[in-house]
């Protein structure tokens, strides 16, 4: 039986359901968009079933412009000024043969069937503001129980499109809800097929996973699950760390960084950190020793990391950005920091305050996953001190030839020789305001370029 619940609709999407109901079809808003609704959250986009065929879909909104490339799997996607909304006909899906894609769609007359093939119980519900929610499968049970779960039978779903693996693990992440038990059983067993899933495919859903409130406690909890997409996960997990720093293996401790991240991220800055915490020791088990006093040491795994990382985020086909900007900062997220403004202002030269931002967040994050010892929290009152500091030394010291009081022009005018000597007097200038030598006023810096240009004679 339909549930009396009420979901407020946005006016355009009130008008599609309303257009096909009065052509003498049944539509509901479905998926997606009715989960989030009943969790207060607003939905990004509505998507729409009905029992209208493609062909009568198209009928109905021949007045609109309309996007035909999902026309083999029964949906037509009609755009509402700069909104696009998908109109999908109620349909079983056949046989899946790639994991992935079934080979044929078969049109059926109600909703339960269509609700039926879909991945998870949380996204299997519809409504219409005049039947109210059809909810077969106890989708809003589960949602008031914060679980995951398949509809169905877990394996048969995960074996029909193995991406529905990594999206069981990415949904427990966004919504900060758990997994049952057969459903996470079935994933594990069915991890491997996740490489049957395009590269692109795989990055995105890994992306939104560590986008979400409870990425920290899923990665610990699914790193098994998640070996199906990354193999190089697999290592890691188990593999112990020093007790004098560490209280994790080196996955839950990656587990732990990730989840330490700030959430209030800028958007430029979020996908390049979160990708750098979810690799940054991956390449450990690759360089572990054993001391002899029994203790494990990872030598070089900061520069074999950032060519691990280098590898996985150009297999996952990842913006260059993100794949670039991750590798620098994975290369030196364990090194030291400088404690005197001319080697600040030396690190701020060659990388500038928003890489210097970027890796002190890498670094507090990466000690946050550490033991809560006094050495470890010595480090972390070490980065947030350069951190001050930089950030201070960005805005009133000098550092680029550009913050220079003298120029190019000055520098002929003090009789440098055109040519690659002016770059070279402004070079030493610079060097000496930045040791200290000489302060950044434009009349002592004439003058010491006067006397550059006569000793140069």
């Amino acid at each position: 039986m339909p549930d009396r619940v009420s979901i407020a609709l946005p006016p355009v999407v009130a008008s599609l359901l309303a257009r096909l109901e009065a052509a003498g079809h049944t539509a509901y808003v479905v998926g997606g968009c009715v989960r989030d609704s009943l969790l207060g959250i607003v939905p990004g986009d509505w998507d729409i079933c009905t029992s209208a065929t493609p062909e009568q879909t198209r009928k109905i909104f021949s007045d609109c412009r309309q996007v035909l490339t999902g026309m083999k799997h029964g949906t037509v996607t009609v755009l509402c000024g700069k909104k696009a909304y998908e109109i999908t006909t109620y349909r079983e899906d056949g046989a899946y043969a790639d994991h992935r894609h079934p080979e044929a769609v078969h049109f059926v007359p109600r909703v339960e069937g269509d609700l039926a093939r879909r991945d998870f119980t949380v996204n299997a519900m519809a409504y219409n503001p005049a039947s109210g929610l059809v909810d077969c499968f106890g989708g809003r049970a589960d949602l008031t129980a914060r679980v995951i779960r398949c509809v169905g039978e877990p394996c048969q779903r995960f074996a029909e499109d193995a991406l529905r693996v990594l999206r069981a693990v990415r949904f427990a992440s966004q919504l900060d809800f758990s997994i049952d038990a057969a459903t996470a059983q079935a994933a594990l067993a069915l991890r491997d097929s996740v490489q049957t899933v395009s590269p692109e495919r795989i990055f995105t859903e890994m992306e939104k996973l560590l986008a979400g409130p409870a990425a920290g406690r899923v990665l610990a909890e699914f790193g098994p699950i998640l070996a199906g997409a990354l193999p190089e996960i697999q290592a890691c997990i188990g593999c112990t760390q020093p007790g004098r720093w560490h209280c994790y293996d080196v996955w839950h401790h990656t587990a732990a960084a990730v989840g330490a991240l700030p959430r209030d991220l800028a958007p430029e800055n979020a996908r390049i950190l979160r990708w750098t915490m979810l690799l940054h020791d991956m390449a450990k088990p690759l360089c572990r020793t054993v001391g002899s006093d029994g203790a494990a040491h990872f030598p070089g795994h900061n520069q074999r990391g950032a060519q691990l990382a280098d590898r996985i985020l150009q297999r996952l086909h990842a913006p260059t950005v993100v794949r670039l900007e991750a590798c620098g900062l994975i290369a030196v997220h364990d090194g030291p920091l400088p404690d005197n403004d001319p080697a600040i202002l030396r690190m701020l030269a060659r990388h500038g305050e928003v890489w210097l931002e970027r890796l002190c967040t890498v670094k507090l994050a990466d000690l946050a996953a550490h033991a809560r010892k006094p050495a470890v929290e010595a480090r972390e009152q070490e980065v947030r001190r350069f951190a001050q500091r930089m950030h201070t030394l960005a805005r009133t010291g000098c550092y680029t030839l550009r913050g220079l009081k003298v120029g190019g022009g000055d520098a002929l005018a003090a009789g440098i020789r055109p040519g690659p000597a002016v770059g070279e007097a402004l070079q030493r200038l610079l060097d000496d305001v930045i040791d200290g030598r000489l302060p950044n006023e434009r009349a002592t810096q004439m003058e010491e370029l006067r006397k550059m240009a006569g000793g140069a004679h």
